[in-house]
């Protein structure tokens, strides 16, 4: 499986504008930003407990 290129997103972006229509996408994309920026947080959250864990262990 190689990467996604313009063909491939030009085509992904009109199956959306047919299925979803063009007032929905940007609620879409709003929704999804907000998804992916929460996940990102959290992701770096359990990153930094686990480097304090590490440096905890590292102490004792």
């Amino acid at each position: 499986m190689g990467t996604i290129g313009p063909v491939s997103l030009i085509l992904i972006i009109l199956v959306a504008l047919l299925i979803f229509g063009p007032s929905k996408l940007p609620e879409l994309g709003k929704a999804f930003g907000k998804t992916l920026k929460e996940f990102k947080n959290a992701t770096k959250g359990l990153a930094d407990e686990d480097e304090q864990a590490d440096k905890k262990k590292e102490e004792k």
